[in-house]
């Protein structure tokens, strides 16, 4: 099942482009700040029944060179199996659209990062037909940023840095320092703010790191009635003994939060999902759905058991 640590390591390169330039800056490859960046499909299937999707597929247009692929995989644990999908990825990609591809792997622990260098050979007999050479990026080389300036001037660095040192020592003041510079941000920027905000709390989920952040922005104050997963925390603090109309208001509330999670994920929402989530005003079921959201592939996998037993 995808998480949402999964998700958000890799869709952040897809909604803050602006986050190559350094990423490739701290593994060496020499990359264009004015390159254009478009998104590809991720489909790379070919014939059923076999069903193979990377996670992220930009299109890079550098400045100075010519345009390439760049196949974008959130990898959390050592997988069989996994280096001959990349050695597919990268091939079909490049006879596709015929260009030259990176295959780039972003990882949240060292053993898996280790891993994920490889070389990955396909061949016999002494005789190798194609080596792949992921580009990997994960606590051993990504920057532990702490310092409120150098987290301001690259905002999307230290979210990703948060990311992939979420489980060491230095967490907790990566997300420090990245909280002080989104209380600042809520005057001048918030829907930046917002983004970020809301982008850390659905990936980190109920991790360590998920409740740490969630206490340091605990003592930030926002408006109500934004729809936020923030709000939703708030509102889960309130005491069930409310009056119905208050209820009514909470329940509103927490399915805006889910109804974010999902936008967050990129996670379609049919009609069909949208009315169902906002004319219930069952608390407890809701509460199951919003928990759902942060790991379902599917909208309509909210209701999975629900549907099972009907």
């Amino acid at each position: 099942m995808v998480t949402s640590a999964h998700e958000g390591l890799h869709r952040i390169f897809q909604e803050r482009p602006e986050i190559l330039a350094p990423v490739f800056g701290v593994l060496g490859v020499p990359f264009s700040e004015k390159a254009t960046v478009d998104a590809v499909t991720t489909d790379v299937t070919e014939a059923r029944p076999l069903e193979r999707r990377v996670d992220t597929v930009l299109r890079i247009g550098p400045s100075d060179g010519e345009d390439f692929l760049l196949a974008i995989e959130s990898q959390s644990a050592k997988v069989t199996g996994k280096a001959r999908s990349w050695a597919y990825y990268v091939s079909y990609l490049q006879a596709k659209y015929e260009l030259p591809v990176l295959l780039l792997v972003v990882c949240q622990d060292q053993a898996t990062a280790k891993w994920a260098v490889g070389p990955f050979e396909c061949g016999t007999r002494g005789w190798t037909a194609m080596r792949v050479y992921p580009l990997v990026a994960g606590p051993d080389n990504l920057p532990v940023i702490t310092d409120v300036r150098t987290v301001a001037k690259n905002l999307p660095l230290a979210v990703l840095s948060a990311l992939a040192h979420a489980r060491s020592c230095d967490g907790d003041a990566i997300l420090e320092a990245i909280g002080k510079v989104l209380q600042e941000l809520r005057e001048t920027e918030p829907d930046t703010a917002e983004y970020f905000f809301d982008f850390l709390e659905v990936t980190l989920g109920k991790t360590p790191a998920g409740k740490k952040w969630k206490d340091i922005m605990s003592f930030v104050s926002y408006f109500p009635g934004r729809g936020t997963v923030r709000e939703t925390a708030y509102l889960e603090g309130e005491a069930r003994g409310e009056a119905r109309g208050e209820a009514r208001g909470k329940a509103e509330g927490e399915v805006k939060g889910i109804l974010l999670v999902l936008e967050v994920r990129g996670i379609p929402v049919s009609a069909d999902v949208r009315e169902r989530l906002t004319t219930c005003t069952d608390l407890d079921r809701i509460d199951t759905w919003l928990e759902r959201s942060r790991t379902v592939e599917r909208a309509e996998d909210l209701f999975a058991e629900e549907s099972a037993s009907d």
